[in-house]
C-alpha cells in the first residue's frame, strides 16, 4: 500500500504541472504582499493565479533550490471579497476599543484596529442580513503586535441564534518584527442546532487574550468554497528514531503517508535516538514525505539578515543534496517566524508554518496563508480525535504534530494507535504537503 501511495503522491504533484508553549518542544516577501504603511500594490485577486509555469514548479522529484514564484504574493487574496473595511460605519465594537486605521492596511485605504486591556475580550460585529454563506469558508488578513497568548475567533450567528466559531487558537508570529498574514481558521465549535448560513444575522470578530493588552488589525475578509471532504496531516518533527522504529510501521499498517521534518545537524552528528540519512531516505521510498526543518534555533532571534539568508538557503540545500523531494515545504523550528524571515522563506519554500496550539486548531484548505499554517500539538488523544471529527464534519484540514512517544508534547504509543484507528474509520483523507498544496492552488 505504501508503494501505491507514493505513486499517487507523485502523480498528484506531476498532474499539478499555556499548554501550547510548554508542549511545543522544537517547537514573498511580506512587504511585497502588503506594506504596513498602506502603499503596497494589490498582489493579485481571484481572477488571476498560477499559470502553467507556476504550477510546474511542484513537479515530481527533488526540487530546485529557489522557488519559481513567491507563493504568498501569488496567493495573497484567494476566493471572493466579502468585506474590505472601506465602510467603517458598518462595524460596531461592542467590547474593547476599535478604530479605523489608514496607516496600517492590507488592502484598500484602511483597516480595523482593535485593542483591549488586561483579560478583556474584544468584540467587533457587522450585520449581514443579505448574505448567503452556504457552503462557504472564510479567511481574513490579520496583524498583531501582541502575538502568542491570543485567540482570534470569527463567530457566525444566524437569525435564530445558532452560531459557529472559526478559531485561530495561537499566533506564533514573533514580535517586534510583525506584519500581515492571512488566516483561514477551521471550525472550533458550533451550537447544537447548526446555523442556517443562508439566513445570517451577523459576523463577529472576537479577540481573547491573557496579556496586559492586546492589539490586532483585521482587513480583507474573503469567502472560499468548501471542499468535498475533510483531510488529516500527520507531521512528526526532529527526526527521532521513534518515528522510524515505532510510528512508521503503524502508519504502514494503515496505509497512511506521513511527514517527517528532521534537523540536519542532529542527523549529521549521528546523535543517539535520531534517524540517519539512509533511514530518512528509506522512509521516503516507502511513501513518507521528508520536509525541511533546518537549523534548530528560533529564526526570529537572528538580527543579521545575511545570517537569515545563509541559514534558510543552507537548510534547504542539505535536503536537496540528500535527495529529499519535500524540500519545497518547511516546518519552522520552535514555530518561530517573523516579518523578515518570511521574506526569505518565500525565496526557498512554497508552503509551511506553523501557528501551533495545544488545542483544536484547524485550517480551511482554500484560503490559508501559504507560510503561516496552523496546527495542533498531538499531546492529547481526545483533542486530536476532536480535530479529526471536526475535519470530517466541516470538510477542513487538521494538521497534527508529534515528536517522540516519551515526550510531553506527544501522546503515548497506545493512544497514537487508537488515533490512527479513529482516522481510518473517519471519512477523511490522510494527505501530505503536496496534496495540501494542490488543494490550495487548485481554485486558481
Amino acid at each position: 500500500m505504501a508503494d501505491n501511495r507514493m505513486t499517487r503522491r507523485r502523480l498528484l504533484a506531476g498532474s499539478s504541472v499555556a499548554a501550547a508553549a510548554g508542549l511545543a518542544g522544537c517547537t514573498d516577501r511580506l512587504d511585497d504582499l502588503r506594506g504596513d504603511d498602506g502603499d503596497g500594490e494589490t498582489p493579485g485577486d481571484e481572477s488571476t493565479g498560477a499559470d502553467e509555469t507556476t504550477v510546474s514548479a511542484l513537479a515530481d522529484g527533488v526540487p530546485e533550490l529557489e522557488t519559481a514564484y513567491n507563493s504568498r504574493e501569488q496567493y495573497g487574496q484567494p476566493g471572493d471579497s466579502l468585506y474590505d473595511f472601506e465602510d467603517s460605519d458598518a462595524w460596531e465594537v461592542t467590547q474593547g476599543e476599535g478604530e479605523v486605521d489608514e496607516d496600517v492596511v492590507f488592502d484598500g485605504s484602511q483597516s480595523l484596529r482593535l485593542t483591549g486591556e488586561e483579560d478583556e475580550t474584544i468584540v467587533a460585529e457587522i450585520d449581514v442580513p443579505d448574505e448567503d454563506l452556504t457552503g462557504k469558508d472564510f479567511s481574513f488578513a490579520i496583524r498583531t503586535t501582541t502575538p502568542q497568548n491570543i485567540t482570534v475567533n470569527l463567530r457566525v450567528v444566524d437569525n435564530f441564534g445558532s452560531d459557529r466559531y472559526y478559531s485561530l487558537r495561537e499566533i506564533t508570529y514573533r514580535e517586534p518584527d510583525v506584519g500581515w498574514f492571512r488566516s483561514s481558521p477551521g471550525v472550533f465549535e458550533e451550537s447544537e442546532i447548526e446555523p442556517a448560513l443562508d439566513e445570517i444575522d451577523r459576523l463577529e470578530f472576537q479577540v481573547l487574550h491573557s496579556m496586559d493588552e492586546a492589539e490586532v488589525w483585521i482587513d480583507d475578509i474573503r469567502t472560499h468554497d468548501r471542499p468535498e471532504q475533510g483531510y488529516v496531516m500527520l507531521v512528526w518533527d526532529d527526526g527521532f528514531s521513534d518515528y522510524y522504529e515505532t510510528a512508521s510501521p503503524m502508519h504502514d499498517e494503515f496505509g497512511f503517508t506521513t511527514i517527517q521534518a528532521p534537523v540536519p545537524q542532529w542527523t549529521e552528528e549521528a546523535r543517539d535516538g535520531i534517524m540517519t540519512v539512509s533511514e530518512l531516505q528509506e522512509r521516503q521510498e516507502e511513501g513518507d514525505q521528508i520536509v525541511v526543518h533546518g537549523t534548530h534555533n528560533p529564526i526570529h532571534e537572528y538580527e543579521d539578515e545575511d545570517e537569515i539568508e545563509t541559514r534558510v538557503r543552507g537548510d534547504k540545500h542539505w535536503f536537496i543534496e540528500n535527495g529529499f523531494e519535500g524540500a519545497n515545504y518547511i516546518v519552522y523550528p520552535h514555530n518561530s517566524y517573523d516579518k523578515t524571515s518570511l521574506e526569505y522563506f518565500t525565496d526557498y519554500h512554497y508552503c509551511g508554518g506553523f501557528n501551533q496550539s495545544g488545542d483544536v486548531n484547524l485550517t480551511n484548505v482554500y484560503g490559508f496563508d501559504p507560510l503561516a499554517l496552523p496546527r495542533t500539538i498531538g499531546h492529547d488523544l481526545d483533542i486530536s480525535k476532536r480535530c479529526v471529527d471536526l475535519a470530517e464534519a466541516h470538510n477542513q484540514c487538521t494538521i497534527l504534530n508529534f515528536h517522540a512517544f516519551d515526550q510531553d508534547n506527544t501522546m503515548n504509543e497506545d493512544d497514537y494507535e487508537e488515533l490512527l484507528e479513529h482516522i481510518d474509520q473517519a471519512d477523511v483523507e490522510v494527505i501530505d504537503f503536496d496534496d495540501l498544496w494542490e488543494l490550495r492552488t487548485d481554485p486558481f
